[in-house]
């Protein structure tokens, strides 16, 4: 950082060229484009593919509310397509009959840290010739059958938010392609259109990576690998101990596909019968962190109801934002920490707590 300061180059200066070589690396794609923020990632990726009115976007409604604002931006439509229940991504064998001669692009997400279907969501794209955007936000390192997220569509989307498996100081994103064509759209667009200076050839946005970032970047790069594989063994910790103790009634663990590498940015269970929020609650009260993605899906967020998603439209997607608790596995979480966590939830389900979905903390 400080190497930045004394060099003046704040913005794309050479540590952005350095992170961009080593994220592009990373994946096993040609191109790398930095830009601000993972969703200006989205919305990037989208213009270069000139995504506009008129145009139909398919994409899961399960997901951050970035995937969808990106399409919505553009005035184009987000055309919400039920998720894979075991996965929680978008599920192919939706996306067939969601596709109307209106569609133009796909875009999956890697969600929790896993790939989606990619196989079979690109056999359905090169059929109906349809563009792929990948959002990969949480899956920075997450492959199927050795091919990273990110190198399978046209572009794929990173985001570098502090939460992220790989994150910064604040926001940051990239883009990655191996089409030299959208690589040079995706820089022109990042920095106003402008090449060469103070000529502009399309209307861009301002989205460019601040140095800083990619610094604080470049040496957290360095110690993604063991991260990752620290939440590797967070998780498969997890399962163990959840399956030597026994899984409660109405609890599932998460179920990773075939071929997959899953980085687990979030480890999510399901807790049917109307327990989940409850669960939550006696967490807290006993020290124990927890998260829900996502209460409300986007279908049913009221910004889009001019869309006319109405409740039971995609019933695996209101079932997951109903029923899925991610619990912790951030790379330091110690192994009395994972047993803590799986012996408290097992002993919400044996206590009256657990018959009581409307649960609160006892008067102090």
């Amino acid at each position: 950082m400080l190497d930045v300061t004394r060099s003046g180059a704040f913005v794309l200066g050479p540590e952005c060229v350095k992170l961009e070589r080593q994220i592009a690396e990373l994946v096993g794609v040609r191109h790398a484009v930095g830009c601000a923020s993972g969703s200006d990632a989205l919305l990037l990726a989208l213009m270069a593919l000139d995504i506009g009115p008129g145009d139909e976007v398919l994409l899961p409604s399960f997901t951050f509310f970035a995937t969808a604002s990106a399409v919505w931006r553009l005035g184009a439509k987000p055309v919400f397509v039920d998720i894979d229940p075991r996965t929680y991504n978008i599920d192919p064998n939706r996306i067939e009959e969601a596709i109307t001669r209106d569609t133009r692009a796909i875009i999956p997400v890697h969600l929790f840290g896993q790939p989606a279907d990619m196989e079979a969501i690109q056999d359905i794209a090169t059929r109906r010739e349809l563009f792929v955007v990948e959002d990969a936000a949480q899956s920075i390192g997450a492959a199927l059958n050795g091919r990273a997220a990110c190198a399978w569509g046209h572009i794929g989307c990173l985001s570098f938010y502090p939460t992220k498996n790989l994150g910064g100081f604040g926001d940051g994103g990239m883009m990655l392609t191996d089409d030299d064509q959208l690589a040079e759209r995706l820089e022109l667009f990042r920095a106003h259109g402008m090449k060469p200076r103070y000529v502009h050839r399309e209307v861009g946005i301002n989205s460019r990576l601040d140095s800083l970032q990619a610094a604080v970047l470049n040496i957290k790069l360095q110690h993604l690998a063991g991260w990752t594989a620290a939440r590797q063994t967070n998780a498969a910790d997890y399962d163990q101990l959840f399956n030597q103790f026994g899984v409660p009634a109405g609890v599932e663990l998460p179920v990773t596909i075939d071929g997959a590498h899953c980085v687990w940015n979030q480890y999510t269970i399901r807790v049917s019968n109307g327990m989940r929020d409850a669960l939550r609650q006696y967490l807290r009260d006993n020290g124990v962190g927890s998260e829900i993605y996502y209460p409300i899906p986007l279908h049913r967020q009221s910004c889009f109801s001019s869309l006319g998603w109405g409740e039971g439209s995609l019933p695996e997607t209101e079932r997951a934002a109903r029923e899925v608790l991610s619990i912790p596995i951030f790379p330091q979480l110690t192994a009395a920490e994972r047993e803590t966590v799986v012996r408290r939830t097992l002993q919400f389900f044996k206590s009256d707590a657990s018959r009581l979905h409307d649960y609160r903390p006892a008067a102090a």
